[in-house]
């Protein structure tokens, strides 16, 4: 990424830009660049596909446990999903299918807006309870919040 220049991404149709990357108050975070409804295939989350023994060994912000055996690592920069960040009431769900992750909209997704979707408990519990969860939520008193 260039100095302050936000990272655009196109949809799969190539129809125009479809995300954006910009900086947060948490870090950065990936922004809707045109609508979304309910139900709506937003991304894909992609990475090398890893053993979970190996993928524990490693370690890492953007493993996506898949399943008993899989975990993809997302830490490439190509891989755009892995700026949404965690919201204890997201915009976004994850989905796995075999060892795919499929993000869709939980609701209406306007341009503009940050995505999110919940990390999960043991995501949460490890890296963001510790330092206090910072999501619109939380900010506002409604969330799981973490560190007092």
């Amino acid at each position: 990424m260039q100095h302050g220049a936000p990272a655009i991404g196109r949809g799969t149709s190539g129809a125009g830009p479809a995300f954006v990357v910009r900086r947060t108050p948490i870090g950065l975070g990936l922004f809707a660049a045109r609508p979304y409804s309910r139900g709506d295939f937003v991304i894909e989350y992609t990475g090398t596909l890893l053993p979970n023994d190996e993928a524990d060994r490693r370690g890492g912000r953007y493993l996506f446990k898949v399943n008993s055996r899989w975990t993809v690592d997302g830490k490439g920069r190509e891989n755009l999903s892995r700026y949404i960040n965690h919201s204890c009431s997201p915009n976004c769900i994850a989905y796995t299918r075999g060892t795919r992750i499929r993000i869709y909209a939980r609701k209406r997704i306007t341009p503009g807006d940050e995505l999110s979707y919940d990390y999960g408990k043991e995501y949460f519990d490890a890296y963001i309870r510790p330092r206090g969860c910072g999501c619109d939520s939380c900010a506002r008193g409604n969330g799981r919040k973490g560190a007092a």
